[in-house]
């Protein structure tokens, strides 16, 4: 009978956060996972850049999940590590970056640069449930996940937790490589049925800074590829600019001062896309 009723607790305290969860999730109109196969595709610096995006355009609410647990990387490319995550009666209030973008991420509550998170998956999937559950996100009209590399526990959880996923993005890059592990990603998004919203090649060619010239560094066209041969639509390209690594190193989000860079228009029309991909769909889903 001992043992019966810690099991009773753990049950109750589930069932708990899977109400939080649907309350605080009801309060955003769209969620969002960006997702890759592969690591070093840029999927990070591709997650802060269309938050900043959608933000500027039309005055959206977003906010950021960093589901990355042990390696966040988000707080650094938005320039707020030095920002906290504060508590309160009614949870946990997310840091504030550029555009207004509300931000929860893993390395808020690490003491230093050097602290790793040594956790196995229940760990993982854990913290994901109490930032889902716990964080007073407030009135967003987005909300966007950026996930590790790979289909594990991170991933899992999220699908699985998040009620009603607007869509997921697949961020890859022109290599053969890239396309083989990030086919991968679409397929699970596939099984979890969650729609697909789209691909977008990240690095795609060189733009040299002095001529404008374009050289195509990592092949050509992978993430078309995967848009004909899995049938999902490709959302566009975004090309290498050394101010993109640059803004990242110093948190200063690429697209919050080169909008009129190649790059940045990029991101702005792949914005686009997605904007009209979910309202499309909640259409859909009115109609019904």
């Amino acid at each position: 009978m001992t043992e019966g009723k810690p099991t009773q607790e753990k049950m109750h305290d589930a069932e708990g956060q899977m109400r939080r969860i649907a309350v605080g999730m009801g309060k955003i109109k769209h969620k969002i996972v960006v997702l890759s196969g592969k690591g070093g595709v840029g999927k990070s610096t591709v997650t802060a850049n269309l938050a900043i995006s959608l933000a500027k355009r039309g005055n959206n609410k977003v906010g950021i999940l960093d589901a990355d647990i042990t390696g966040p990387s988000i707080p650094k490319i938005l320039g707020v590590r030095s920002e906290q995550m504060n508590s309160g009666p009614t949870g946990i209030f997310p840091a504030v970056g550029p555009a207004g973008v509300k931000l929860v991420s893993m390395d808020f509550m690490l003491p230093s640069d050097e602290t790793p998170v040594i956790w196995r998956g229940p760990l993982k999937s854990m913290a994901i449930r109490q930032f889902l559950a716990d964080v007073t996100w407030g009135d967003l009209d987005y909300l966007i996940i950026d996930l590790p590399p790979g289909t594990g526990d991170e991933a899992l959880s999220v699908m699985q937790l998040i009620p009603k996923i607007d869509g997921v993005v697949i961020v890859t890059i022109p290599s053969d490589l890239s396309q083989i592990v990030v086919k991968k990603a679409v397929t699970f998004t596939q099984k979890m049925e969650a729609p697909v919203i789209g691909v977008v090649e990240n690095m795609s060619g060189f733009i040299c800074p002095k001529c404008g010239a374009v050289t195509e560094i990592f092949n050509v066209g992978g993430g078309q590829k995967i848009s004909d041969d899995l049938n999902i639509p490709f959302l566009g390209k975004i090309p290498l600019d050394a101010k993109i690594s640059e803004g990242s190193d110093l948190g200063l989000p690429f697209t919050v001062k080169n909008q009129d860079a190649p790059a940045a228009k990029a991101f702005m029309e792949i914005v686009e896309k997605i904007e009209s991909f979910v309202k499309k769909g909640k259409t859909e889903k009115t109609e019904s």
